[in-house]
């Protein structure tokens, strides 16, 4: 069964950022988000921050800090699973 945090991760991508033609099933879990892969840019990851800090109630508190949670999709599910309440968490 798919993680659901993964899931939930690849659809606010998505969403937030006005993804056309791409679904959740087309976005791997590790490859970079930002340059290749998705190809998104720096505008991009701080409306997806944006995006994390009011859906999951986390802070990322340093460039260097979202730079490591937004290298992939799995690698942002771990920084939020970490960080976040776990209420505000998709069940396993």
């Amino acid at each position: 069964m798919p993680d659901p945090l993964l899931l939930r991760l690849k659809h606010l991508l998505i969403d937030t950022l006005k993804l056309e033609g791409v679904t959740p099933e087309t976005i791997p879990d590790d490859e970079p988000l930002i340059g290749s892969g998705l190809s998104l840019d720096s505008i991009d990851a701080l409306e997806l921050v944006v995006s994390l800090e009011k859906e999951f109630g986390i802070k990322i508190a340093s460039s260097e800090e979202s730079r490591q949670a937004l290298a992939s999709v799995a690698s942002l599910a771990a920084f939020v699973r970490a960080r976040a309440d776990p209420a505000r968490l998709p069940p396993l």
